[in-house]
């Protein structure tokens, strides 16, 4: 695989010019534009590409995609810009290519719970497009993400527990590879023997194998009955503890999410809200009415077992709205808890029987540290994050930050688990790629990239470790 490197100029300039011709208005070179096209949620630093373009059909990729790859331009898929680990910049420069005016629903398969969308797309868009069919998208990774991005990352979210992944939701995927040819990676059946599962190594994969331009997705079907509130505990460990018997128990809890008291007194001031500052957990519970009772009842027996309680049920879908609103604000409530920072997102998972005393270490390791860093997590699935609010301008805080962050994903590696569960590795994980995986592993890996993007074109510096 050819190492990556910078366009040369008269290449750069020569790719730009026949852009530039076949695309017009719709090729953006301002500097305010390609900076918003780089990096904006983490600490990772900006790094813009050459010129932004959004085509509005897979063709118009195609046509943008072969012209980078005869001049040997980077190409870096962008959709709204909501990842947090450097996925969207461009070290090398090169082509953003935005796909938010690929904005179809091509067709929904109401009788076969699927559809069919184009990559930009947001859940949002496409939820409130399925309202009147019965059915709806159940992953929900809290931003208002474009669906070819959840894709590239695999994403997840509060809703995973039940539902899974991206992985398990992504049915077949219409891509651009490297050298602007087009394929589809797989049809709408629900099982498949036919050769290799080209779809899920496309899921997951970063931009760096191809450009993603429509997706087919598995749907679900609006849940006849919706409960669902917060329940207190006295400790962190507590709190897992009822998670994990809840899990063990096969209550097909929704959603269960964990925030430690720091949180939730940012929660609380960010939100406007008054809930008790001590652990929490937030729960949903789908179902029929009488499951959802039942769901509920087993659930106060286990949080009551474990120390927690009461229960305070969210009796109305507004006030249900409202809990859940604030934990998909919890980035920027923590943010607020020391606005002059900024955080290290991190988002290390272990399995379940692992949560509660990997979750209690790392407590006592931000006790130690004298880090300001609130916890909060998918924990049905094992998944939690930690951010540390880092004074960027202090070195030894800096250090003592990135420090705690090795740790956490080492500890979490140590647990069975693996550095990240849902953001994705970008720039800032591929550190962490040689610790989870061995050398043949990582060779596997990089043989797969050789042969697919020869010329290491695809949003190249993430995801895998220089060789």
């Amino acid at each position: 695989m050819v190492p990556a490197s910078r366009p040369r100029p008269d290449a750069l300039k020569a790719a730009l010019a026949e852009l530039r011709a076949r695309f017009g208005a719709r090729l953006a070179e301002g500097e305010a534009i390609r900076v918003q096209h780089g990096n904006q949620l983490s600490e990772v630093p900006n790094e813009p590409p050459d010129a932004v373009l959004f085509p509005e059909t897979t063709a118009e990729v195609s046509v943008a995609v072969g012209i980078c790859a005869k001049h040997r331009v980077p190409i870096i898929p962008f959709g709204v810009g909501s990842s947090f680990e450097g996925h969207v910049n461009a070290p090398f420069g090169g082509l953003s290519i935005d796909t938010s005016r690929m904005k179809r629903i091509v067709a929904v398969h109401v009788g076969d719970l699927d559809c069919v969308v184009e990559a930009g797309v947001t859940r949002t868009e496409l939820n409130r497009n399925l309202r009147d069919s019965g059915l709806f998208f159940p992953i929900d990774p809290g931003a208002d993400a474009s669906l070819g991005g959840m894709v590239a990352t695999r994403a997840s979210g509060t809703n995973a527990v039940r539902y899974g992944t991206m992985k398990d939701n992504v049915l077949a995927l219409t891509v651009v590879l490297p050298d602007g040819s087009i394929t589809r990676t797989g049809t709408r059946a629900r099982k498949s023997s036919a050769g290799y599962d080209l779809t899920r190594l496309i899921v997951g994969s970063e931009g760096t194998l191809a450009v993603i331009t429509e997706i087919t997705l598995r749907l679900a079907g609006i849940p006849e009955e919706i409960s669902g509130g917060v329940c207190p505990f006295p400790s962190i460990e507590a709190a897992c503890e009822a998670v994990i018997t809840t899990i063990q128990a096969g209550i097909p809890v929704a959603r269960i999410e964990l925030m430690d008291e720091l949180h939730v007194h940012a929660c609380n001031v960010y939100s406007k809200l008054s809930l008790p500052e001590t652990p929490l957990l937030f729960l949903e519970f789908h179902g029929s009415a009488a499951g959802v009772a039942e769901q509920s009842t087993r659930f106060n027996e286990i949080a009551a077992e474990s120390g927690g309680g009461p229960f305070t049920w969210a009796t109305k879908p507004e006030e249900r709205t409202r809990l859940w609103q604030a934990r998909h604000n919890a980035y920027w409530a923590s943010r607020a808890l020391r606005p002059t920072a900024k955080g290290i997102s991190t988002d290390v998972c272990v399995p379940i029987s692992r949560l509660a005393v990997c979750v209690a270490e790392t407590k006592s390791d931000i006790a130690a540290s004298g880090l300001v860093a609130p916890i909060v997590g998918h924990v049905g699935d094992g998944n939690f994050h930690v951010m540390p609010l880092i004074d960027f301008e202090d070195r030894a805080e800096v250090e003592r930050g990135y420090a705690f962050v090795d740790r956490l994903v080492k500890r979490a590696l140590a647990h069975g688990g693996t550095s990240t569960g849902e953001h994705g590795i970008g720039q800032s994980n591929r550190k962490y790629m040689r610790l989870e995986f061995d050398d043949a592993a990582l060779g596997l890996m990089h043989a797969v990239k050789r042969a697919i993007d020869p010329n290491n074109i695809m949003n190249p510096g993430k995801l895998l470790p220089d060789v």
